[in-house]
């Protein structure tokens, strides 16, 4: 498998971003907060390229590598980010640390602090426009899901999974904003399985020597490439589209679909020892992923992008090209229960496969156990 060719994602982003331009030299100050890294720094690339941008104003802890955007070096939990802002029409908030390996309140006290802090400071500077970006974990992972879910559905999602109580907080952030700032406008873009460059449990399952799969259980897969959600971002900053919009490839993937197109064989395990050993393993701290992480593979959460598509967006690419990429990416990596092995642990894995994954669990559950009681 590979990746659709350059020249022909080129030409979908092209018709993409080609609907509804906005005159030369007339369209809006843009501001994009973590535009050093990742998706920030994509986006921040990608509207500094842009006609139909005014001015990027970009804002991160160090400088980038946008040369023409105007830069901003400091913490966006600083008020003095609201000095910053003043001149932007539009505020896109990408400064979020949803790293497995980061320290739970430490992360969580960065994201909505961050997000508190930039709406008030967009409010204080006369900014119109705030688009938040968290993902479509938010509607949660259920097995009565409907396939796909409207992006009305409720939010039904636990704070369970890695960080996705952090975004339940800042979708609950954003919805109040415009009650307590008014003239404050908030978009939400929730992205599906978000690949290129990111290291999530999601990510991290296709780097394990099986696909775990609970039995009984229900998977859907839908994926996003980070190229597709820059371009939707960017609809959302030239206010193209507003309100709450889902971002993915059109359709989704049984897992049967998955396994034959990764031609990784599964690993069907009760759902009580799946649950089971992933609750011990991260409680004991010998993995990134709590066991609230598996519900996302287990139950679909398929989302509607119909708003967008509404709007004139389409994505560059399809889940099978995403999943291709993906598997491109990760390659060379091996993950058991979402824990990545060095080089020695990875040529044993490779070798037994699945047998080594189940009995490495529980072989870390009792290595820890006795040194617990050793102490």
């Amino acid at each position: 498998m590979s990746s659709p060719d350059p020249q022909v994602r080129a030409a979908r982003n092209h018709s993409t971003a080609a609907a509804g331009r906005v005159p030369e030299g007339r369209g809006p100050v843009v501001a994009v907060t973590g535009a050093a890294t990742g998706v920030g720094a994509l986006l921040t690339r990608r509207l500094a390229a842009s006609d139909d941008i005014k001015q990027v104003i970009a804002i991160d802890e160090r400088r980038g590598e946008v040369p023409e955007a105007h830069w901003h070096v400091l913490d966006v939990r600083d008020p003095a980010i609201a000095e910053k802002l003043r001149g932007a029409d539009v505020v896109v908030h990408l400064a979020l640390d949803l790293d497995l390996e980061t320290d739970t309140a430490a992360r969580t006290a960065y994201n909505v602090r961050g997000t508190q802090t930039v709406l008030t400071a967009a409010a204080a500077a006369g900014v119109h426009r705030v688009v938040l970006c968290t993902s479509a974990m938010v509607y949660g992972a259920l097995p009565d899901n409907d396939i796909p879910l409207s992006e009305d559905a409720e939010l039904r999602a636990t704070a369970e999974a890695t960080g996705v109580g952090d975004l339940l907080e800042i979708e609950r952030l954003g919805r109040r904003a415009p009650r307590a700032h008014p003239g404050l406008n908030v978009t939400v873009v929730r992205p599906a399985v978000l690949v290129g460059g990111t290291d999530t449990a999601l990510t991290r399952y296709f780097e394990s020597p099986r696909l775990l799969v609970v039995a009984g259980s229900r998977p859907a897969w839908q994926f996003c490439h980070v190229e597709d959600l820059v371009s939707a971002l960017e609809y959302a900053a030239l206010e193209k589209v507003e309100g709450e919009l889902a971002v993915g490839c059109d359709g989704w993937l049984e897992q049967e679909e998955v396994e034959e197109l990764s031609g990784i064989r599964r690993m069907e395990l009760p759902s009580a020892v799946a649950l089971g050993a992933a609750a011990r393993l991260h409680r004991i701290g010998l993995t990134p992923s709590p066991a609230g992480d598996l519900a996302y593979t287990m139950h679909p959460w398929v989302v509607s992008v119909s708003r967008l598509h509404d709007a004139g967006w389409r994505p560059g690419w399809t889940n099978e090209e995403v999943l291709a990429a993906l598997l491109e990416e990760v390659e060379g990596r091996h993950t058991v229960a979402g824990r990545r092995l060095g080089r020695k642990d990875a040529t044993a894995a490779g070798a037994a496969g699945a047998t080594v994954a189940l009995l490495g669990t529980a072989a870390l559950v009792r290595r820890a156990r006795k040194a617990r009681r050793r102490i």
